[in-house]
C-alpha cells in the first residue's frame, strides 16, 4: 500500500508551502490554502518514522463532514474537496492558541491531576475526582506552541490576553465558539453511541475580519471519544474506559519506554502493527461518522493528488 510522507507540489499560483506534522497547506495566489493530509503519524509532538495507511483519507474525510455538519452554527474556512485527502479553503491568518475543551477528566488533565495539580490552564479541577470522571461543566484549557515551534505547551486566558496573543474581544469569540462546537459535536457523537471527552479547534480570520473554523475538527487525533454504553459501569468500577482516540498509540508508546522526551528512543513499529493501527483508524471513521469506509485508489496517489488539485484550481 502506497502512503504518503510528503509531498512536493507545484500547483498553478503556488506562492509557498507549509508542512506541520501531519498537513502540507499550500498558498494558492494569497487566496486560497489547499491542504493535504498525509499519512505522517504524530504522538507526543513526534513525527514517527512509519507513515499508517489511509490514515489522511480518513482524518480529511472525518473532519470534512464535521465542519459541513457545524457550519449551521459556526463558519469554517473550507471551500472544497478535490481529492479524497484534500481541503481547499478561504486563506486565513491563524490566531497561535488551539482552543482546547474538556468534558471529562482524561488524557493530559488526568496526568497532570495525577500528578498533584488541581489547577489547569488558570481553571480550578475539584479535589476527589478520578481518571475520566465528567466535569460539571466542560473547561477550557488552551494551548499554544512553544517558542521553538516543537511542541504545544498549556497557557492560562489571562497570559493570552496579557501577551496580546490574541485581543479580548476575538478571545471571546474563540471561546463561544468552542463552546458551542463542543455542544454539536456531543449531540452528534450521541447519536452515534459515543460521548466526545475532549476536543481542540483551530481558528483564523478571513482576508475581510471574520472568524473561522480551520484545520481538522473532531477526528481521533484532535479528540478523544468514550463509549457511551457501559461508561458508568466501567467509571463505578475504576476500570479503564473503552475509547476512540489516538490515544492507543500513546499507551503503546508509553508501554514501550517512548513519551517523547530528550534522550528516548522511538520503538520500532512492525508491519504487524502499522497494519493494526491502520485498521483501528479506519474503526474510528466508521464508528465516528455512521458510514463504511472505502479506500481511494492508492496506486499512483501523488500523481492523482496533483491531478485532481490542479483541475480544480484551473476550472
Amino acid at each position: 500500500m502506497n502512503t504518503i510522507n510528503e509531498t512536493n507540489f507545484q500547483f498553478p499560483k503556488q506562492k509557498s508551502v507549509y508542512k506541520g506534522k501531519v498537513r502540507e497547506v499550500y498558498n494558492i495566489d494569497d487566496e486560497v490554502l489547499v491542504m493535504i493530509a498525509s499519512d505522517r503519524l504524530s504522538a507526543f509532538d513526534v513525527i514517527l518514522p512509519r507513515q499508517i495507511p489511509f490514515k489522511g483519507q480518513i482524518l480529511n474525510q472525518i473532519a470534512t463532514k464535521m465542519m459541513n455538519d457545524t457550519a449551521d452554527v459556526v463558519p469554517n474556512w473550507l471551500v472544497a474537496n478535490p481529492d479524497e485527502n484534500v481541503a481547499i479553503g478561504d486563506l486565513c491568518e491563524p490566531f497561535k492558541v488551539e482552543m482546547v475543551i474538556r468534558g471529562y477528566m482524561s488524557g493530559h488533565a488526568a496526568r497532570e491531576y495525577k500528578a498533584g495539580k488541581r489547577v489547569l490552564c488558570g481553571v480550578a479541577m475539584a479535589e476527589g475526582m478520578q481518571e475520566n470522571d465528567k466535569f460539571p461543566e466542560p473547561i477550557i484549557t488552551p494551548s499554544t506552541k512553544a517558542d521553538n515551534g516543537d511542541h504545544d505547551e498549556d497557557i492560562t486566558r489571562e497570559e493570552i490576553l496579557s501577551k496580546g496573543i490574541v485581543s479580548e474581544a476575538d478571545y471571546t469569540v474563540l471561546e463561544n465558539y468552542t463552546r458551542t462546537l463542543f455542544k454539536r459535536g456531543t449531540e452528534i457523537a450521541a447519536k452515534r453511541g459515543l460521548i466526545l471527552v475532549d476536543t481542540k479547534y483551530e481558528f483564523g480570520k478571513t482576508r475581510d475580519g471574520k472568524i473561522v473554523l480551520i484545520d481538522e475538527i473532531h477526528t481521533p487525533d484532535s479528540s478523544r471519544y468514550f463509549y457511551a454504553d457501559g461508561y458508568a459501569e466501567r467509571q463505578e468500577k475504576g476500570e479503564k474506559q473503552k475509547q476512540l482516540s489516538k490515544e492507543f498509540v500513546r499507551q503503546w508508546l508509553i508501554e514501550n519506554g517512548f513519551q517523547g522526551k530528550e534522550g528516548q528512543q522511538i520503538p520500532e513499529m512492525s508491519d504487524e502493527k502499522i497494519i493494526e493501527i491502520s485498521n483501528r483508524y479506519i474503526e474510528l471513521y466508521e464508528k465516528i461518522t455512521g458510514e463504511r469506509f472505502v479506500k481511494a485508489n492508492t496506486e499512483n496517489v501523488l500523481a492523482r493528488i496533483e491531478k485532481n488539485v490542479t483541475e480544480f484550481l484551473t476550472s
